[in-house]
């Protein structure tokens, strides 16, 4: 069975908002029935909807229990600990390893040792190529876009696996190929990339997985372990410049250190923002040198990951990277270890619209005329036009479309209001006129023959007071904020009953006006008319009530003298 994508939505939790969709970059939102599913080829598994949302329906898949597995069947297990662990984890490297290995951990190893054999083996790449075009695989968030989004470019990232792969490749090669490897950093995207090769990667946490897992362990003792000792260092050695890697700038930093060529350009870009830019402006024809790209999804580089688990600034977390990194006085030209790749495209294809039906889409989000098209991405794609797609693709609703349901709700209110035969009318805090329906100007303006009517727009801004005399009404509900119901309340000879309610308190109040004269004059009649049935009606009951009296008169003599004679012959036997 295929594992759960990183990323994933709770549905009970959703909350119809389309959050997560504004914040993802690559719109990898499918909205059906108001809930938003995360579609996993699409997906980067970048975290921005994770953080974005804000009734915490997106969640990151917990691998936790996986790793709790591999350890309790009794294989060997290393930690492969990436190295913006030391501005995140709040244990010293003794105390930490000390832990790991509470947990069962049979050894800990910095994933910067794979990223130094990355290095070493890029800048001997870019000293023997030509001019042209070269994109970092460290970042498995950039790789995965290049991949999905920008296939074009597939060819430019360097051939060789991430740190995280290439460290696992160097373990299995130390330790053997039975040992399993269970990634622990500050990424999403690394469980994209542990589900690809499980081979190398048995399972990828995040630094909050491992907080969580290292409350089971309640006390490390570390009195015994000095900075020397073989129980309190990292296998199979101590990384250097390699822990570079998660600080943008890092890895280049680290190819510098190896060696590169005058002519060799090297670039970083931490944010898959700028990157996704860059990439749509950049003409590879024109590159007249050898350009390396180190690019990382996460604005700050790894040690702002979404998976850091960290309140931390980003500058003190950087800044204790830094302190602990130990340069080699000369670096290796040769790797120890490489993992060939060939990236290919992930064959992700657009499906083709007409013309027509692109028409007929935006026509369902009542978009008739370009002018219609105001691209305010509130339903989280970039414009009208890519929500019209997204709606032919089946991966979005009309519903969506914040400016087409709020005419949509605006045209169907003034279609009610309109055809209200009571009077309607909405005043501000100055008690000035925002809105009348056709009602009100037959009521109040002067009747059929009023010369507003048709033209409600004239009143609006009009003081209240101006057509109504009881304004002290719309102020208590004003002031107090408690609405107030009246009937038969006097005016002009005429009587009506109000409703005054708040529709934004203290702010915006509506009045509903009906008029209760001709309804007070049908009562009466309705009542003069039932008076005189009820008094013909008590008439006729009468006179039956009279009738039967009489005859129960002469039934009840006529019986009694039965009686008397059958009471007589009795007595007589």
């Amino acid at each position: 069975m295929a594992p759960v994508s990183p990323i994933h939505t709770v549905h009970s939790e959703c909350q119809d908002c389309y959050k997560c969709l504004r914040h993802c970059p690559v719109q990898a939102i499918k909205v059906l029935n108001g809930q938003a599913d995360v579609m996993p080829r699409r997906c980067l598994a970048c975290g921005r909807c994770v953080s974005a949302c804000p009734s915490g329906a997106k969640r990151v898949r917990y691998d936790l229990d996986k790793a709790r597995e591999l350890i309790a069947d009794g294989g060997k297990v290393m930690a492969s600990l990436a190295p913006s662990w030391r501005g995140t984890l709040s244990r010293n490297r003794p105390q930490l390893i000390a832990a790991l290995k509470a947990l069962g951990f049979a050894g800990v190893s910095e994933t910067a040792l794979g990223a130094q054999e990355l290095s070493i083996r890029t800048a001997a790449l870019l000293n023997h190529s030509g001019p042209g075009l070269h994109i970092s695989s460290a970042c498995p968030v950039i790789v995965d876009y290049v991949l999905a989004y920008r296939p074009d470019f597939a060819a430019n990232i360097i051939p060789f696996a991430s740190p995280a792969l290439t460290h696992a490749r160097l373990l299995k090669n130390e330790y053997g190929e039975d040992t399993s490897v269970v990634f622990i950093g500050p990424c999403f995207g690394k469980k994209n990339e542990a589900d690809r090769h499980p081979d190398l990667i048995a399972a990828a946490l995040t630094f909050g997985e491992l907080k969580v897992w290292l409350e089971d362990v309640k006390e490390i003792s570390v009195k015994d372990l000095s900075p020397d000792d073989e129980e309190a260092l990292f296998q199979p050695g101590r990384a250097n410049e390699g822990a570079l890697y998660p600080l943008d700038g890092g890895m280049n930093e680290s190819i510098r250190r190896v060696g590169v060529k005058n002519e060799v350009q090297l670039l970083n870009l931490d944010s898959l923002d700028l990157f996704i830019k860059a990439l749509g402006e950049l003409d590879p024809g024109a590159i007249v040198r050898p350009l390396f790209i180190e690019a990382l999804a996460c604005a700050g580089g790894c040690v702002a990951g979404p998976g850091i688990a960290s309140e931390r600034s980003v500058f003190l977390k950087m800044s204790a990277v830094l302190r602990h990194v130990v340069s080699r006085i000369e670096v290796p030209q040769s790797p120890k270890v490489t993992v060939p790749v060939t990236y290919e495209p992930a064959g992700l294809t657009a499906p083709e619209h007409t013309l027509e039906e692109i028409e007929a889409a935006l026509h369902s989000l009542g978009k008739y005329t370009p002018e219609d098209q105001i691209n305010c991405s509130g339903c989280g794609y970039p414009s009208c036009l890519d929500l019209a797609r997204a709606l032919l693709d089946g991966n979005a609703e009309p519903a969506m479309c914040v400016s087409h349901m709020r005419h949509l709700a605006t045209r169907k209110a003034a279609a009610m209001i309109k055809s209200m035969p009571s009077a309607m009318v909405m005043v501000d805090g100055n008690l000035d006129i925002i809105e009348v329906n056709e009602a009100f100007l037959r009521m109040f303006t002067g009747g059929a023959d009023s010369p507003y009517l048709g033209h409600p727009e004239r009143l609006v801004g009009e003081p209240v007071e101006s057509w109504l005399e009881f304004p002290e009404l719309f102020r208590r509900v004003l002031k107090t904020g408690e609405d107030v119901y009246r009937e038969h309340q006097p005016y002009n000879k005429r009587l009506y009953d109000l409703h005054i309610f708040n529709v934004e308190r203290h702010k915006i109040i509506g009045a509903v006006v009906t008029d209760a004269t001709i309804l007070g004059r049908a009562r009466e009649r309705t009542a003069h008319r039932a008076r005189e049935v009820i008094s013909k009606n008590i008439t006729i009951v009468q006179e039956i009530a009279c009738l039967l009296g009489e005859h129960m008169v002469e039934t009840e003599t006529l019986l009694s003298a039965i009686a008397e004679d059958y009471g007589d012959d009795d007595g007589k036997a």
